[in-house]
């Protein structure tokens, strides 16, 4: 397997890669470019593996590095475990232990090289988990904060177990009582996504969903802050969630266009994508176009052409492509005829008003009259109308080609519409259904039929629902949020990602509103409290007001940032400290699980999830049935032994602790190939049971959704039947009209974390320093250099970070790593520069969110947080 180094490649939009700054800095034997260079490439599955002399209690020192992955001959025992973060991959880890403690971090060592039976490697982020089990920041006893001091003034009492859930226990009573049980909210959080019995999200998979379903309920949230937009957009289009073609069925295509999809860097573990798509490049050679405004880590590894787009342009860009596919004939009428309602105006539904087809908007026959050509593409988006027209015929021309989205697109004020338009290119193109192809989404994998019984043996009494983002909306104001304001409804049936709008007998949508507030919020495994969101300052603002939230309570290993905004901090166990089962994700050709093996006994005053909700239950009376009899470890033995009762080809418990893992190959994914094989025989979830380019249910919504009641209205606040470019608040048009903020700013995944996971360990930190990715020609004008420290700022707030003056973000572009640790400092401190609000604190941390909003975007009343304006300066 070939592995590119970032200095062996170049953009190949006519651009030059920037010359290193790093300079050799030895740090306990191990120089930061050696460290840099093998956290760059070990996704492709080196085995390699390092350790820090990082100061603290239980580190030990002195040892090479190794590249066999043999590691150390003088331990007392070697456990199979697991990183459980949410990457997007799962991958698992033997960790030596001697004397109690654990020394060495080793990769999978079983499997092969053969697809389908890859070996599944860690990253350098799970391989430097022990820097995570003996970090600094461990919390290690139960806190309460300090009578009389805010929330994030950091002032704490050290408590015990027994008054901490005592006094927990006594405040759910009284909340229960003064508001009912819809006051109970389970805050987002992923940080323990990959386990069973300590799982993190989603709410209803987790302890401490299981604790307040026994208690009465919960106010529940729909989708997560990585897919809020796709995850809606999808009901409108097909019906329900689609994944694309799985990455090894690239093998069957003759080119690969992907939007804003990274998998070298979001999933850049040995959990299948990294090593899938290496193996595609090498056996296959597909020709890739990664289109996208930052040139990424997949552009450099399996891309063949970057094109610079600005942030939220893509269904401009799609416009312009379609539109000549269609002058042009190069598009797949035949299949949008069969299958598709809304292309044409002869498929469009009844009802529609004349000049609404897809076709009509394209020619300017709509109610915009502008014709979407590519010069018109061109304005919008950056990218030359020649190469708009190159890239539709050659996208048309690849029979079959792969289109797929990461989910960046859809992050943006306008996500929705972007992820329908990444659909329509594949259905406008006939890619749907066929090997090769796809319906561009995000790729998917298999898993095996393991459920999670203990988690999902009790059901929620309660039946609201909001969305995953709107929950501080719901803190500040909740008894004014309803479906048509804040996307409020009832929870959708098992396995439903999106939220239905309930409607009436004549199909009409109908309201449902909230009738208490939060007053408590749990955070198990979550740093979204604050960090995580958006605006950061706003955020604190909301959380600090006690008479609106009156019970936050922080579980975690970590004294995070939304750990300091709690009202209680629980110390948790690690991976290490638990045994649990973890269930491998987005692996195809190969399924594969995990059972890990308490490795060492929990560190101070720990206790795990499971053991805290059952101590708190307890004092609510409820032990014996939140037990249900069992301890942790026989939960999980009864969930293997569930899982044989429907595949007996599984390993049992006992085995499965003693090989770790197990894996199985299987098929390559082709979702809806039965669709296309026999769409009357198959029909989608949608009203016409075909794919909806013109969505009336949309159509219709967009006359009742109400916007500016909660949120100030804003530019692009609408919805629209048809995947259309949407202008909005903040964005690039915007931007060309702003001389104070003229910069747009978006957030990647970062190399160094997981989201904020892993955002503390110094060793990552080191080889991967928090940055601003500015173009040069932003930076001349600015008087800017490569480590230049530098402050961005809005009116919601200022970072303070060193700018990477670089070629690989598009022009009038910053892109800031999503996940840095919020750490605001007042103006006393650090003084804000000339223009940025002196009102706010300078994070010194670079955390993006600290500049972000926290407005909602149209249809899913998620994240829009990429779309975003800023200045940036010399500090």
């Amino acid at each position: 397997m070939r592995v590119l180094h970032e200095a062996q490649k170049e953009p190949k939009a006519s651009i030059q890669a920037e010359p290193s700054s790093e300079t050799p800095d030895k740090r306990g034997g191990v120089t930061r470019r050696s460290f840099l260079g093998w956290s760059a490439v070990a996704g492709a599955g080196l085995g390699l593996v390092g350790c820090s002399t990082q100061k603290n209690p239980y580190s030990i020192h002195g040892q090479a590095l190794v590249a066999n992955g043999t590691g150390r001959t003088d331990v007392d025992k070697t456990v199979w475990s697991a990183c459980t973060v949410n990457c997007g991959s799962r991958c698992p880890l033997r960790l030596q232990v001697k004397d109690g403690q654990v020394v060495r971090v080793l990769p999978d060592n079983t499997g092969t090289d053969e697809l389908g039976n890859q070996q599944v490697r860690a990253c350098p982020r799970g391989r430097s988990i022990r820097h995570r089990i003996y970090n600094p920041d461990r919390l290690k006893h139960p806190l309460k904060r300090k009578a009389g001091t805010k929330r994030g003034d950091d002032q704490w009492e050290e408590i015990s177990w027994d008054q901490a859930l005592t006094e927990i226990a006594q405040k759910m009573k009284e909340i229960k009582r003064d508001y009912g049980n819809e006051a109970f909210y389970i805050n987002y959080g992923t940080g323990v996504l990959g386990s069973t019995m300590s799982c993190s999200w989603p709410p209803n998979t987790t302890p401490v969903a299981r604790l307040l379903n026994l208690y009465g309920g919960y106010l529940d949230h729909y989708s997560d802050y990585s897919t809020t937009g796709i995850t809606q957009a999808y009901p409108y289009f097909y019906g329900g969630w689609q994944n694309t073609n799985s990455l090894d069925d690239v093998m069957n295509s003759k080119l690969q266009v992907m939007f804003g999809n990274n998998p070298q860097e979001t999933r850049m573990s040995g959990g299948g994508q990294t090593f899938v798509t290496q193996y595609v490049k090498q056996h296959a050679n597909v020709k890739t176009i990664v289109i996208d405004p930052r040139y990424s880590e997949t552009s450099i590894a399996l891309g063949d052409e970057w094109v610079a787009l600005r942030p939220g342009t893509d269904a401009a860009l799609i416009a312009g492509m379609i539109y000549v596919m269609i002058k042009e004939g190069l598009h797949d009428q035949a299949f949008l005829d069969k299958y598709c309602v809304g292309f044409d105006e002869n498929t469009l539904p009844e009802g529609a008003p004349k000049n609404s087809s897809y076709r009509a908007y394209l020619e300017g026959k709509g109610p915009d009259k502008t014709a979407k050509t590519p010069q018109w593409a061109a304005r919008i988006t950056g990218v030359p109308a020649k190469r708009i027209e190159q890239l539709a015929r050659e996208i048309a021309g690849a029979k079959p080609c792969a289109i797929s989205q990461g989910w960046g697109p859809q992050r943006h004020a306008n996500g929705e519409n972007a992820a329908r338009a990444i659909f329509l290119l594949a259905a406008v193109t006939g890619n749907i259904g066929i090997p090769g192809g796809g319906t561009g989404g995000r790729e998917g994998g298999s898993s095996l039929p393991v459920d999670p019984i203990f988690n999902t043996e009790y059901t929620n009494p309660s039946n609201k629902i909001i969305s995953v983002f709107g929950w501080l909306d719901a803190i500040e104001r909740g008894p004014e949020l309803d479906t048509f304001n804040a996307g409020v409804g009832v929870k959708p049936e098992p396995g439903v990602r999106a939220l239905k709008v309930p409607v009436d007998e004549d199909g009409n949508p109908t309201n449902t509103k909230l009738e208490v507030p939060i007053k408590a919020v749990f955070n198990y495994g979550s740093n979204s409290l604050v960090n995580q969101t958006g605006d950061n300052n706003r955020s604190v603002e909301i959380l600090q007001n006690e008479e609106n939230c009156e019970l936050i309570v922080t579980c975690d290993i970590m004294k995070t940032v939304t750990a300091r905004y709690s009202d209680y901090i629980l110390p948790g166990t690690s991976t290490s400290e638990e045994s649990d089962f973890h269930q491998g994700e987005n692996a195809t050709p190969m399924a594969y699980g995990i059972v890990s093996q308490q490795a060492i006994k929990p560190l101070y005053e720990c206790k795990s999830i499971f053991d805290i909700c059952t101590l708190l239950a307890e004092k609510l009376g409820l032990k014996d049935e939140f037990t249900g009899g069992k301890t942790r470890e026989e939960w999980l033995e009864a969930t293997i032994a569930a899982a044989r009762e429907e595949d007996p080809d599984l390993p049992t418990y006992a085995q499965w602790k003693e090989m770790g893992i197990y894996r199985r190959k299987v098929d390559s994914e082709v979702p809806m190939a039965d669709f296309r094989e026999d769409p009357q025989a198959n029909p989608l979830d949608t009203p016409s049971g075909k794919i909806e380019i013109y969505s009336k249910r949309l159509q219709d919504m967009g006359q009742k959704w109400h916007f500016g009641q909660i949120h100030e209205q804003r530019k692009g606040d609408k919805l629209t039947a048809l995947p259309e470019y949407i202008e909005t608040w903040e964005g690039p048009a915007e931007a060309q009209e702003n001389p104070d903020y003229p910069l747009q700013v978006i957030g990647h995944h970062f190399k160094g974390r997981t989201h904020s996971s892993y955002g503390n360990v110094e060793w990552l930190k080191e080889a991967h320093v928090q940055t601003v990715w500015l173009n040069p020609i932003d930076a001349k004008t600015r008087g800017i250099k490569n480590d230049d420290l530098v402050f961005v700022y809005n009116p919601r707030g200022t970072i303070r970070l060193p700018a990477k003056v670089t070629t690989r973000i598009s022009p009038g572009t910053v892109s800031v790593p999503q996940g840095a640790w919020y750490d605001p400092k007042p103006s006393t401190e650090v003084k804000p520069p000339k223009g940025a609000n002196p009102n706010k604190p300078v994070d010194v941390n670079g955390s993006v969110n600290t500049l972000t909003s926290l407005h909602p975007t149209p249809l899913a009343k998620g994240m829009g947080v990429h779309t975003t304006l800023a200045q940036v300066v010399k500090a």
